[in-house]
């Protein structure tokens, strides 16, 4: 089992940047592949990023390509979503999610989850 504990959210102006980490508890921290998810007031929960468990595999929405970067430090349990040119559309609660799957998008396939971290971008 693996508990997971997001930070580093706020309030930044359109064009800004945020960095998100999710600091994961427990030995096999390697045994996991991770994911962002996002969900905006009325809306579903929606795949943002994920990395594979080596960090070989990364995937994102076609929402942030290209703006948004995910990467994982092994040796700090720790995963970071690193968020450039936000829009105020990236308003969500953002989620950390652990999955046993070598690799995954769909929310099915992660059984763990953080409890969120606001962020809001105003325009």
């Amino acid at each position: 089992q693996v508990q997971l504990v997001e930070s580093g959210g706020g309030l930044v102006q359109a064009g800004g940047s945020l960095r998100l980490s999710c600091a994961a508890s427990g030995r096999t921290f390697s045994s996991y592949s991770m994911g962002w998810f996002r969900q905006a007031p009325g809306k579903d929960r929606e795949f943002v990023t994920a990395i594979s468990r080596t960090g070989g595999i990364t995937g994102y929405a076609d929402s942030v390509k290209g703006r948004f970067t995910i990467s994982r430090d092994t040796a700090k349990n720790t995963v970071y979503l690193q968020m450039n040119s936000l829009k105020p559309e990236d308003t969500a609660v953002y989620y950390c999610a652990a999955s046993r799957n070598t690799y995954s998008e769909g929310t099915q396939a992660y059984a763990y989850w953080g409890q969120g971290t606001q962020v809001t971008v105003s325009s």
